[in-house]
């Protein structure tokens, strides 16, 4: 049998448990030979590992810490034996997998498990939601992977956030540093006139021209409004993030509050998104004409507020509060900014008629990535 042919086998040998094992045996010793060979990792060593997560479709106990068998997988064994396994897509695949589709809890309340599975947004969202079960080292590991992942975001968002709101575009300063999207051309030509070469009919151009950016530090008061139901969890862990680089521009008075049927300020605590993330309480009910009311009373010169609300939209009280309190901040001068989801991939759920609604009174209403939501807070403080 070519090799080819064999992996195929092997892999649908994988696919289909041990439960096949009479009807489809493993072949060739090895599935992926260049990276099993190498390894020393065997079609068995693979099977037992789906076979710790995957019998539990069965209904079977799979804990296998005690007994006679050779097999004595833990989930901390396990984490450690897919890490050899499996290349890193894979095993976030697993991991997900594990805790999502079959509760296995003890991922995150073993410290040692814990501090093995891989730092990212997902694992993060799970923490969010099972840190009621996490005490005293457990917790603490996981406020560190909360902290690595916070800062992970964070970097790929400042750069494009200062961006958008550090500084407009000057006409009348030079920029120091050379850009095509800086670059003035009408200055740059009635400079070089004089250079006209006319046998040639040309601009010889002895100097190119930018234009300069200037900063502007009147603050503008920023209040973002966070629903923190379980539906809007990857926008309340951008709107953390962003919180705290809001909090470092001089431009900006950053407030930041998250509300399910209370609200709670959490604008003390803007410089540490561990704390704010550690805050969030999910589930619940959701009260956004409360959460609106007390953003009204943070705001003191409206033509300098922008109130960005953050949220699915589904009230919980009824559309009348919710319509009357958006209203009212409008009229103030207040800029009203309803987002119905702030994360990488913008993919909303929320209620389309309430957001018809509250566009029809003047608020804006869409869904935005964290970097897109810089541009469009830029183009309002430079308006």
């Amino acid at each position: 049998m070519k090799g080819t042919d064999t992996g195929r086998l092997n892999r649908w040998r994988l696919i289909l448990g041990k439960y096949a094992a009479d009807q489809l045996h493993f072949s060739g010793g090895s599935m992926g030979e260049e990276t099993a060979m190498e390894n020393g990792i065997s079609c068995v060593d693979l099977e037992e590992a789906l076979d710790f997560l995957y019998d539990r479709e069965q209904g079977e106990d799979v804990r296998r810490e005690g007994g006679t068998g050779a097999s004595r997988l833990t989930a901390a064994t396990w984490i450690t034996r897919i890490r050899k396994l499996f290349p890193k897509e894979t095993v976030e695949i697993l991991e997900r997998h594990a805790l999502e589709n079959y509760g296995m809890t003890e991922l995150l309340t073993d410290k040692e498990v814990l501090e093995k599975l891989e730092p990212n947004q997902e694992l993060l969202k799970t923490i969010l939601q099972l840190k009621h079960l996490m005490k005293g080292e457990v917790l603490e590991a996981a406020r560190q992977i909360v902290r690595q992942v916070a800062q992970e975001i964070g970097e790929k968002l400042k750069k494009d956030i200062r961006r958008s709101l550090l500084g407009k575009i000057d006409r009348n300063a030079d920029h120091p540093i050379p850009s095509v999207r800086n670059l003035d051309i009408k200055k740059t030509i009635r400079r070089n006139l004089k250079h006209y070469d006319e046998e040639n009919q040309r601009i010889c151009l002895e100097r190119v021209y930018f234009y300069g950016r200037t900063r502007r530090y009147s603050q503008w008061r920023v209040i973002l409004a966070v629903d923190e139901s379980g539906s809007m969890l990857d926008s309340v862990i951008h709107s953390a993030v962003l919180a705290g680089i809001f909090a470092k521009l001089p431009m900006l008075d950053t407030r930041l509050v998250i509300f399910d049927t209370q609200v709670v300020d959490l604008s003390a605590h803007l410089e540490d998104p561990v704390a704010t993330l550690m805050s969030v309480q999910l589930g619940g009910g959701t009260y956004i004409a409360g959460a609106l009311q007390y953003c009204e009373s943070l705001v003191e010169y409206p033509h300098r507020t922008m109130v960005v609300l953050i949220s699915d939209l589904c009230e919980g009280s009824g559309p009348q509060g919710l319509l009357q309190i958006s209203k009212s901040i409008i009229e103030s001068g207040a800029k009203l900014i309803c987002l119905t989801a702030l994360d990488r991939d913008a993919n909303p759920a929320y209620d389309r008629q309430m957001a018809q609604r509250l566009a029809a009174l003047g608020a804006y209403v869409g869904a935005m990535t964290p970097e897109a939501l810089g541009d469009f807070m830029g183009n309002v403080m430079n308006g």
